[in-house]
């Protein structure tokens, strides 16, 4: 397997507060990750850090082979997709949904001056179709729901045909119609072998596509479980990372979780 992540005790310590602390983290080609944790747990700073937006205060981060404070990270970011609330607050809201996708090839937000070719457009144009938003590629990204929005931030995610893809609570703030559309879209995504790696990180198991194959959980910036979906995700490694009892249930794929009791 193509390593594409590879964090060897990695610490990053903020004003003092350790955020993460010696995490050890592996992730191939093939890999669909989903990142699990409560609030506080260090989720959006390994995402951080996996995009080479962040640099560990101690330990070895390699994203794609490149080790952060050695490598080029604005070309890294590039050969990495990232869809996050952060992302999204940078896009113009009156840019045209084609071009929120279509930016996404210089590594940029909010469509200047730079030129793109009949290949980029042809490729926004796919991805927005792939994604159910082809009808909407002429509207301004602030007109859109906030389930459509997530699934244009996906679609430009992935057009500088990315090695990692990143999803930083896709579901968030949808919907239950929402969340299933996206849920439906990702679960797609991941069973396309020529998808990249996926690490996922939200706050619910509910929101665990069918096709993810590994499960990272933290609490207080610490692993408490990592591995094969199967034996990562149980209810005795939820109880520990919830800190309180934890029933899990599976049908089909999909799981659900409740306080047990």
């Amino acid at each position: 397997m193509t390593e594409v992540l590879a964090f060897e005790g990695v610490t990053l310590t903020r004003d003092g507060n350790e955020i993460l602390r010696g995490i050890d983290f592996h992730v191939d080609g093939a890999d669909r990750w989903v990142v699990l944790g409560p609030n506080g747990a260090g989720k959006t700073t390994l995402i951080a850090i996996a995009g080479a937006r962040s640099h560990p205060t101690s330990g070895v981060a390699r994203v794609l082979g490149e080790v952060l404070g050695e490598a080029d990270t604005q070309e890294l970011r590039i050969r990495v997709g990232l869809s996050s609330a952060a992302l999204a607050d940078r896009i113009p809201p009156e840019e045209r949904v084609r071009d929120v996708v279509m930016t996404a090839a210089h590594g940029i937000t909010g469509r200047w001056r730079e030129e793109y070719d009949e290949p980029d457009e042809e490729r926004a144009a796919a991805l927005l179709l792939a994604f159910g938003m082809a009808d909407f590629a002429e509207r301004e990204f602030w007109t859109l729901s906030e389930g459509e929005r997530k699934r244009v931030q996906i679609a430009r995610a992935l057009m500088a045909d990315p090695e990692l893809l990143l999803l930083d609570e896709p579901a968030a703030g949808l919907d239950l119609g929402g969340r299933e559309e996206l849920l439906a879209a990702l679960t797609e995504l991941a069973s396309d072998r020529r998808s990249p790696a996926i690490v996922l990180v939200t706050h619910h198991v509910e929101e665990i596509p069918v096709g993810f194959t590994h499960a990272l959980l933290l609490r207080g910036g610490e692993v408490v479980a990592a591995g094969p979906l199967a034996e990562a995700l149980t209810a005795e490694n939820l109880s520990r990372t919830y800190a309180m009892a934890v029933d899990l249930g599976e049908e089909g794929g999909r799981y659900t979780a409740r306080r047990a009791g």
